[in-house]
C-alpha cells in the first residue's frame, strides 16, 4: 500500500470523527455486551463506522489488543526489512544495538490475508519451522484462522465457504506490507493447509502450511520460558483500534496503520502455575499472532494473542509452541459421558454382548469370485487413526466390525460408520418381513463412542441404515425367497445395530426417493438376474456439517459404490453414486481450478448423481484403484475426454434409466 501525506491527513480526520463520544460509547457498549467480538478496524471500516455502518459487519475477531504503556513503547516502523530506530529512554543503554542485531527476524513475519472474504486480512503470522526448502509452517492465532476456517475432528482446519456466494475461503501470508511499499512489492504465499487449529479449550494457536520458492527462515524458539523483566519485542501489523485511546494511537502511530511494526517492551510476568505470560509491547488489532522475541538473543519466547488497554498483553508460552511445532497435540476429552437419561434410552433399546457375534464372518472381498476381487476401499493412514478397533478384531481384517454378510468400519470421533460393505446374493435372497424395529448397541466397542436412541430424539433426524435391512438377507440354504432361515433372520437383525446407522437430516428426503430407488434397483437386478453384488456405502464428513444441540454433527452427503460381474462374468463392473446438494462436485471443480466453481455455482435440492469412481476417490481420499478401470462412466468417450480436460465426470439422475451401465 502507499501511505502519503494526503492519506495520513485523511485518516487522521477519520480518527477525529470516530472520536465522537456517542459513537465510541456505541462501540464500547457493543463490545461490553458481547454483541460483537472486539477487533481491529481498518481505514475503510473506520469510515464505515463513522457513516453509521453495521458494527457486526465491521468488527470480527474475538481477542483484545492493547496499548499497555501510554508512553515509552514506540512501535518502530519497518521499511525494506530494516527497523527505523527512535529514542528509547525507558530502555537500558545498548537496546538499540540489540534491536539492530535481531533485525533479520522481521523477514520471517507476515500478514495473514484472506481470499474470497470480506476482510482483506486478519492478523499476523510467522515462520515457526522449516519442513524442506520450499515448505514452511506458519504460527498464528486460532481466532485469526477461525475467520475463514473451522476445526475438524482430527484437529486440522478446514476452509469454510462464503455464506453469500458459496465460494470457499482461502488464506495467504504476505511477508512485506511495509510503510510506503507499493502493490508490486507484495509477496503473498498461499496457505496450502491448516495443519492445526486449536480447540477453544486449548491455547490460542493455529499452524498453517505454505509452499513456495525463496521463503524466509524459521525464527528460533527459546530454550526456556521468559523471565520477568526480559527485554522483548512484538513484530506484527497493528491496525486502528477503537478500543484504545485515539490520542495514544495518534502519538504512537501517526496515522500509519496496517504496516509492519517492531514494538519493543518488557515481559511483565513470567509464565508458570496460574500465572500467564504478559508483556507491555504496544499492540493493536492486527497484532494477533505476532511473535514475541527476546532482544537478548532473537529467539521467540511467546505468541501474542490478547491484551487489555492500559493493563497488560498476553502471549502463549514457548514450550507450548515447541510441542505443537514438533507435532504434539493437546489431550482433549476423547469420550462422551452418557447421561442417566441416555442410559435409560439405551436400556429400552438393547445391547448385544461380544459373544453374541461369535461366528460372524463379515464382508467377503472374494464374494464375486477369486478373479473378481472386491476389496474394501483403501483408507489413508491418518484417517485410520480415527477408526475404532472392535474387541474381536481380526488381525488380517483390521478395524472391521463383522456382521452377517456385511462389515462396518466405524469412525470414533463422529460416532458413526466411516463406511460399510455388504455382499448381496440375488439368487438366494430372502424376504424378511419388517416388524417393530429394535435397535442395539454393539459391546465390541465402548458404549461411550456409540450413539443411542436419545441422540436421535430430534424429530428432523433419522437413523439412516448404511447397510439396508434387506441387502444382506440371503441364505444359500434357503429353498425359496419366502424361506426365512435363521441366517436370513440374523442378517436382518444385524442391520439394527447403532454402529450401522448414520445421522440423517430430514432434508435428505428431498432426494431420498431416487436414492432408495437406486438401492431397490440394485437389489432387484440382483434378484432378477440371480447375480451377486458388493455395495460400499458411507457418509462424507465435513467440519462444517450441521451440528445438533447435543453437539453431534449430521453428514450432508452420502456416497455409494456398487461392484458386480460384468456381462459374461469375467470382468468387474463398478459404478459410483452420490446423494448431495452438489457440495462434493463443487469441491472437485475448485480443486482443479475450474472457474465453474466461482461463477454462480448454486447448491440445489438434494438429488442423486452418478459420478466417475476416479472423482469419488479424489474427493473422499479413498483408494478405489481396483474399481476405476471397471467404471463405464469414467471410461466412456465423454468421460475420458472430460478427465483428460481436468473436468469431474458426473451425471444428475432424475430417473434410474439414466444410469450409465
Amino acid at each position: 500500500m502507499t501511505n502519503g501525506q494526503d492519506e495520513e491527513a485523511r485518516f487522521e480526520e477519520v480518527q477525529n470523527r470516530l472520536s465522537n463520544e456517542a459513537l465510541r460509547e456505541e462501540i464500547e457498549k457493543a463490545i461490553a455486551d458481547g454483541r460483537v467480538p472486539p477487533v481491529m478496524v481498518s481505514r475503510r471500516e473506520a469510515e464505515e463506522l463513522d457513516r453509521g455502518g453495521d458494527l457486526e459487519g465491521v468488527i470480527g475477531l474475538d481477542a483484545l489488543e492493547a496499548i499497555v504503556r501510554r508512553v515509552g513503547r514506540p512501535p518502530l516502523i519497518v521499511q525494506n526489512d530494516a527497523i527505523g530506530l527512535e529514542p528509547l529512554p525507558d530502555f537500558p543503554a545498548g537496546t538499540d544495538t540489540l534491536i539492530k542485531k535481531v533485525e533479520p527476524s522481521v523477514r520471517s513475519v507476515g500478514r495473514v490475508e484472506f481470499v474470497n472474504h470480506t476482510m482483506g486480512w486478519g492478523g499476523t503470522g510467522w515462520v515457526i519451522s522449516e519442513v524442506d526448502e520450499t515448505t514452511r509452517v506458519i504460527a498464528t492465532n486460532r481466532h485469526v484462522a477461525k475467520l475463514v476456517a473451522a476445526r475438524a475432528d482430527n484437529g486440522k482446519g478446514i476452509f469454510l465457504r462464503s455464506p453469500a456466494s458459496g465460494v470457499r475461503y482461502g488464506a495467504e501470508i504476505d511477508f512485506k506490507e511495509e510503510v510506503n511499499s507499493n502493490p508490486g512489492d507484495a509477496q503473498p504465499v498461499k496457505v496450502t493447509e491448516i495443519i492445526y487449529l486449536a480447540d477453544d479449550a486449548a491455547p490460542d494457536v493455529a499452524l498453517l502450511r505454505i509452499k513456495g520458492p525463496n521463503l524466509p527462515s524459521a525464527l528460533p524458539l527459546a530454550d526456556d520460558e521468559a523471565d520477568a523483566g526480559l527485554r522483548v519485542a512484538l513484530i506484527g501489523y497493528p491496525a486502528y483500534d477503537p478500543r484504545n485511546d485515539r490520542h495514544d494511537q495518534a502519538r504512537y502511530f501517526k496515522g500509519l496503520f496496517e504496516v509492519k511494526r517492531f514494538a519493543p517492551g518488557f515481559v511483565m510476568q513470567a509464565l508458570g502455575g496460574q500465572a500467564a505470560l504478559t508483556h507491555d509491547c504496544t499492540s493493536l488489532g492486527g497484532n494477533s499472532g505476532s511473535p514475541l522475541i527476546s532482544l537478548e538473543d532473537g529467539k521467540v519466547v511467546g505468541l501474542h494473542y490478547a491484551g487489555l488497554y492500559g493493563v497488560e498483553n498476553h502471549a502463549v508460552g514457548v514450550n507450548t509452541l515447541r510441542r505443537l511445532a514438533t507435532g504434539e497435540r493437546p489431550v482433549l476429552a476423547a469420550g462422551f459421558e452418557a447421561s442417566s437419561e441416555q442410559h435409560a434410552e439405551k436400556a429400552r433399546d438393547g445391547s448385544h454382548q461380544v459373544t453374541f457375534f461369535d461366528g460372524r464372518t463379515g464382508y467377503d472381498p472374494d464374494f464375486l469370485g477369486e478373479e473378481l476381487s472386491a476389496p474394501w476401499p483403501g483408507i489413508d493412514v491418518a484417517v485410520q487413526e480415527s477408526l475404532a478397533r472392535p474387541s474381536d478384531e481380526d488381525g488380517d481384517r483390521p478395524f472391521e466390525l463383522r456382521y452377517t454378510h456385511f462389515g462396518v468400519k466405524y469412525h470414533q470421533p463422529r460416532r458413526q460408520p466411516l463406511m460399510t460393505a455388504v455382499n448381496i446374493d440375488g439368487e438366494h435372497s430372502v424376504k424378511v418381513k419388517r416388524t417393530n424395529d429394535k435397535w442395539f448397541a454393539d459391546e465390541r466397542l465402548p458404549a461411550e463412542i456409540q450413539l443411542g436412541q436419545a441422540d436421535y430424539s430430534d424429530p428432523q433426524i433419522d437413523r439412516g441404515h448404511m447397510v439396508r435391512r434387506e441387502d444382506p438377507n440371503w441364505d444359500t440354504e434357503a429353498t425359496s425367497s419366502t424361506d426365512v432361515t435363521a441366517v436370513a433372520k440374523l442378517a436382518n437383525a444385524d442391520t439394527f445395530h447403532y454402529t450401522n446407522a448414520a445421522l440423517q437430516h430430514s432434508r435428505l428426503n428431498q432426494g431420498n426417493q431416487l436414492w432408495l430407488g437406486l438401492e431397490d434397483y440394485i437389489l432387484e437386478s440382483a434378484r432378477t438376474e440371480g447375480f451377486k453384488a458388493c455395495v460400499f456405502t458411507g457418509p462424507i464428513f465435513r467440519a462444517e456439517d450441521l451440528k445438533l444441540a447435543n453437539g453431534l454433527a449430521v453428514p450432508q452427503e452420502f456416497w455409494k459404490l456398487v461392484a458386480m460381474p460384468a456381462a459374461g462374468g469375467e470382468k468387474l463392473h463398478a459404478t459410483a453414486y452420490l446423494l448431495s446438494q452438489g457440495d462434493l462436485i463443487r469441491d472437485l471443480l475448485e480443486s482443479r481450478s475450474r472457474v465453474e466453481a466461482v461463477e454462480g455455482f448454486v447448491l440445489g435440492a438434494y438429488r442423486t448423481f452418478q459420478l466417475a469412481i476416479a472423482d469419488l476417490a479424489e474427493a473422499t481420499g479413498l483408494d478405489l484403484a481396483t474399481y476405476i478401470p471397471a467404471d463405464p462412466l469414467g471410461n466412456s468417450r465423454i468421460g475420458s475426454e472430460a478427465i483428460t480436460a481436468g473436468e469431474p465426470v458426473f451425471l444428475p439422475l432424475d430417473t434410474l434409466d439414466q444410469i450409465v451401465v
